[in-house]
């Protein structure tokens, strides 16, 4: 290779990308099942993850401070691999609060492990025991992730650590992480500002123009549903179905903020616009509730997942290209968009200080979109605006 080419502009010339533009880094988990895994192979998965799970228990009985001199060498008469047993003994040093690991699944670094393809299937060949070079493929169920693999066997992306990993349903899965590069955000016509709340999900405001309403009647339904049905089995004491329901509801809501930030990346797509999302950052502690209102599930702000919407449109809009940015919530619920006076808000409506008004979570998305900034406004000959209110209007100027 000769002297003075950057090897970043090499190997994006021979898979094809162009390298003067700047790129972003995005790490996915991929969640592959194991195609026609039989009984021998999944009982063997189940031996070595409770072995491995007993290696881990061993090194939390050691004093924190000679954990880390530990090799796989010290454990040479456990059949897992070397390269398991080490990555093992590092996961185990970086958990510095647990005492006992109930299950460990088994973990490799990228030097342990290939993805290739095979016909039609992807398959990932391993090896698991400890003497052994011979590699296993095992072929796995591709469905959503077949362009982020097919990347990974042309050199486009980067391959991270394994584990092997089996659902409360008794799936096998490989949980592979993948970091990739993908091209920054291009300038875009504006920004879409997305106000996240109970009796709305989200609203996304195109500025000064009509907005989308992602309403939350079925969630608070659900919540109510789900609550009075724990209530009624904490009663029979009937504690591990108690457990399940709670995971169900976990699933439900996990499922309705990927659609939600699936069509808010689509929505930014079709008008060529950015993102901004308000900083909830510590909500729960600097939003103060009534105990009535912490009793009902559907109520309560605790049980809202508003950072888990926000961090899957986030990695959403990375891949396709939207810019996404975080801009102070104090106000933006209380500004009147049009000129950044503080008016009143009650329920649903938000009314001006000339009597104007209009949807309060549209009127926030607004604020959220066009926002540039604290300052003070300059129109207060509107009404006599105490100090206060005369410095801590967002957005305007």
């Amino acid at each position: 290779m000769s002297q003075g080419i950057p090897i970043r502009s090499i190997l994006h010339k021979c898979v094809g990308l162009s390298y003067h533009y700047p790129m972003s880094k995005l790490t996915l988990t991929l969640k592959l099942p194991f195609y026609r895994l039989n009984a021998c192979k999944a009982a063997e998965f189940e031996r070595l993850t409770l072995l491995n799970t007993e290696v881990a228990n061993t090194l939390l009985r050691v004093e924190k401070s000679e954990r880390r001199k530990y090799t796989s060498k010290d454990f040479h008469h456990v059949e897992i691999g070397s390269m398991w047993i080490n990555q093992t003994i590092r996961n185990t040093c970086a958990q510095t609060k647990v005492k006992k690991f109930k299950r460990l699944p088994i973990e490799l670094n990228n030097q342990g492990y290939r993805v290739s393809r095979q016909g039609n299937l992807f398959t990932v060949s391993l090896s698991l025991y400890r003497g052994q070079k011979k590699r296993i493929p095992l072929a796995v169920h591709s469905a959503s992730h077949q362009e982020t693999l097919a990347h990974i066997i042309n050199g486009e992306a980067l391959l991270g650590s394994l584990k092997i990993s089996k659902s409360r349903k008794g799936i096998w899965y490989a949980l592979i992480s993948v970091s990739m590069d993908v091209p920054d955000a291009e300038l875009v016509n504006g920004w879409i500002g997305v106000d996240r709340g109970q009796n709305n999900i989200a609203v996304a405001g195109l500025p000064n123009s009509f907005g989308k309403f992602w309403s939350g009647k079925q969630v608070k339904s659900l919540r109510r549903k789900y609550q009075k049905l724990r209530s009624l089995l904490q009663e029979s004491k009937k504690l591990r179905k108690v457990k399940e329901i709670e995971r169900r509801e976990r699933r439900i809501m996990t499922h309705i903020n990927h659609v939600i930030s699936k069509q808010l990346v689509q929505f930014a797509q079709d008008y060529n616009m950015g993102l901004r999302f308000e900083d909830l950052s510590g909500i729960r502690q600097s939003s103060l509730q009534r105990q009535k209102i912490k009793s009902d599930a559907s109520q309560n702000r605790d049980y809202w997942a508003f950072y888990q919407l926000e961090l899957f449109t986030s990695y959403k809009a990375v891949r396709a290209g939207v810019p996404v940015e975080s801009v102070p919530a104090p106000y933006t619920s209380k500004s009147d968009h049009r000129n950044g006076v503080i008016g009143k808000r009650v329920k649903h409506t938000f009314t001006g200080v000339d009597g104007y008004t209009c949807n309060a979570d549209w009127n926030a998305s607004q604020n959220i979109g066009q926002w540039l900034g604290f300052s003070c406004p300059i129109n207060l000959c509107l009404r006599q605006a105490s100090p206060t209110e005369s410095c801590i209007c967002n957005g305007w100027g």
